[in-house]
């Protein structure tokens, strides 16, 4: 069986729009196994995607070199005898590490500088590829063939028993529907719907029996509790209180999420 390795975008949002990728890789003739190498907050996320095999940390910050590391870990992959490597970020950085790792095939999209790192090199055409899902999507062709739609849907495996778990701790009613506020954002207010919105949504959902809980990070808190007292207290503030593994299965209990980004 084909062996791939996938090096990862730092963002979760943009590890998300990944996963038509992996459904495309994943559903080929004969099948595939998959492997991903990515920062550690990306991990959870990786491992709630029913393709991925093992999720290799990727231990450098934003922005790092670290040129004799990458060779370190690239030829400490070497014994892993990757068929083929799909690198989704753009930097030099990126494709560092399959090259390093001596993969076969090494495909990605131009970016900076990486003809030679990489072997199966696809040229973007943003009028014909405007969505990032789509532009990931592309790299299970080869490079000129069009892209087959629809995608197939963005789909993540919740684990019930650490859903059991996590509402236990955090006291939390599942006996009624549920609806999951997300009311943070990454880049601050211009990302995020107005909290009093939110307040009003929760009143509106809440006299319809819903309850309303609120996840997001520790950063998130803040917020989340000028949301709840505003709402008359009807959310469960949570954020904080979850890693996204946890935050993943509490989502999976909603029949209904408002978020800011993903």
């Amino acid at each position: 069986m084909p062996r791939i390795l996938i090096v990862a975008p730092s963002w979760i949002g943009d590890m998300l729009l990944a996963q038509p990728l992996l459904r495309r890789l994943h559903d080929r003739p004969g099948g595939v196994s998959i492997d991903a190498l990515a920062p550690p907050w990306c991990g959870p996320l990786l491992a709630r995607m029913p393709e991925i095999g093992e999720v290799i940390n990727s231990p450098f910050a934003h922005g790092e070199l670290k040129l004799r590391a990458r060779w370190q870990l690239g030829r400490e992959l070497a014994k892993r005898q990757y068929d083929q490597a799909i690198v989704l970020p753009n930097s030099f950085k990126s494709a560092l590490i399959p090259f390093f790792a001596d993969i076969p095939l090494r495909a990605g999209y131009a970016g900076e500088f990486r003809y030679g790192l990489l072997n199966l090199v696809h040229k973007l055409d943003p009028e014909k590829l405007p969505l990032m899902a789509e532009r990931y999507a592309q790299l299970a062709e080869k490079p000129g063939a069009k892209l087959p739609r629809p995608l197939p849907p963005v789909r993540l495996q919740s684990d019930p028993v650490n859903t059991a778990r996590t509402t236990a701790r955090l006291a939390l009613d599942r006996s009624r529907p549920i609806a999951v506020f997300c009311p943070g954002a990454e880049y601050g207010p211009a990302k995020r719907w107005p909290a009093q919105h939110f307040a009003a949504l929760a009143r509106a959902l809440s006299a319809r029996n819903y309850a309303v809980w609120l996840i997001g990070s520790a950063k998130d808190a803040e917020l989340a509790e000028y949301i709840r007292a505003q709402s008359g207290g009807v959310c469960e503030n949570l954020c904080g209180k979850t890693e996204l593994a946890a935050a993943i299965d509490l989502m999976a209990c909603a029949s209904l999420v408002v978020s800011n980004d993903s």
